[in-house]
């Protein structure tokens, strides 16, 4: 199986996850090839030997970011660059692909926000749906103390066990 994980970081967190969860998928064996890339360096059309997509990015504004949340990002400090392709763009650019590869989506968002309605990774679900990416198999949460992070206690263990689970799912394999 191969697994193409594509993510959008401005902190570090999210990318941080994003490894977690390719070490978890790697580690159920079979020679799964796990894939790690920056969303600004995502390919498009998907190569065709993908079995599995894993799409993750931070929460802004109860969804997806954009350009105006991206670059308020960059103003209180996070690390340079998405400016202008984050996972919205690269999707809502994403031809169907040829063989569908099951989907995963995942996103960070701040603690403090667990309860309010809106999440990147549900709203990259429906964006997958919707341009016929593939069959979204699962969607996750994971949690930083504030914006800049760092990761709640246990987060990187919940993302590697995460990526176990999508590895040896009967309906990914």
């Amino acid at each position: 199986m191969n697994t193409l994980l594509v993510h959008e970081s401005h902190w570090g967190n999210t990318r941080a996850i994003g490894e977690a969860i390719a070490q978890g998928i790697a580690s159920v064996g079979d020679g799964a090839q796990v894939t790690v890339v920056d969303v600004g360096e995502a390919p498009s059309p998907l190569p065709g030997d993908v079995a599995l997509l894993v799409i993750g990015g931070p929460t802004h504004a109860f969804s997806m970011s954009r350009a105006a949340t991206r670059r308020d990002a960059h103003s209180q400090g996070a690390e340079p660059g998405h400016d202008l392709v984050g996972i919205r763009e690269w999707l809502d650019g994403l031809p169907a692909p040829a063989a569908s590869p099951a989907v995963a989506t995942f996103d960070t968002r701040v603690t403090q926000v667990r309860r309010l309605p809106g999440s990147a990774a549900r709203a990259a679900r429906r964006m997958a749906e919707h341009h016929h990416i593939g069959e979204v198999v699962a969607t996750e949460s994971f949690y930083v103390e504030d914006s800049a992070g760092p990761l709640e206690e246990g987060e990187l263990d919940r993302a590697r066990a995460w990526g176990r689970h999508l590895a040896s799912d009967a309906r990914i394999v």
